[in-house]
């Protein structure tokens, strides 16, 4: 039962990933809102910067999973 509950979180297709990368631009763009808010000026503004890359790092790194994996299963 278990094994079928831990299947829902396991991202399979590019699609999913997709959906999942949206979901975190989404939150680290109102993250950075929120930073901007804390630290005006300058600071803010970094920080604001900084959210995204992370997606973008994440992001390459899920969608790179993806095509290892099915590389591997190819094989």
């Amino acid at each position: 039962m278990w094994s079928r509950f831990a299947r829902l979180f396991v991202i399979k297709t590019k699609f999913e990933a997709f959906l999942v990368i949206y979901g975190l631009a989404n939150g680290a763009t109102e993250r950075g809102v929120h930073y901007m808010n804390q630290y005006p000026g300058w600071g803010g503004v970094m920080l604001f910067a900084l959210c995204p890359v992370a997606v973008f790092m994440a992001g390459a790194r899920i969608l790179d999973s993806l095509e290892r994996e099915r590389a591997d299963f190819c094989d």
